[in-house]
């Protein structure tokens, strides 16, 4: 482990957690003052999102950022935190939850990412807590 929070890389305590850009290209990011904006809180808040797991940033382009799907309009989409902290508690880094979340499952259909806004987020979270045992 290389900083607060498995799979995170983080070189002093106030760097902001993120992780290796392990996205699609075409998954569309949000950088931290946008979220700060969007969520209504101050962007040191939305640092311990990231440390406390309820959101996950990449480094994209030299700027830390969160991929915008993990946004429902002016909230955090309600099944992210649970869903992480499931597969962090499975003993999965950072970057394989974002793979696993960005990865095409035409079971779903689509991302599980893109499921957590409707009525498969139970069924991606169900998913989660299988490949945690």
């Amino acid at each position: 482990m290389t900083g607060a929070g498995r799979g995170t890389t983080v070189v002093g305590v106030s760097t902001v957690p993120h992780c290796d850009d392990v996205l699609p290209a075409d998954v569309q990011t949000i950088n931290l003052p946008e979220v700060s904006e969007r969520l209504g809180i101050p962007v040191t808040r939305v640092h311990d999102l990231l440390r406390e797991g309820v959101l996950l940033a990449v480094r994209r382009s030299g700027v830390v950022a969160v991929p915008a799907v993990f946004l429902d309009g002016d909230e955090v989409a309600r099944f992210l935190p649970g869903l992480v902290s499931v597969l962090r508690d499975g003993g999965y880094l950072d970057e394989e939850i974002l793979r696993w979340l960005f990865t095409e499952d035409d079971s779903l259909p689509g991302r599980p990412a893109e499921a957590l806004h409707g009525h498969r987020a139970r069924e991606v979270v169900r998913r989660a807590q299988a490949m945690g045992f």
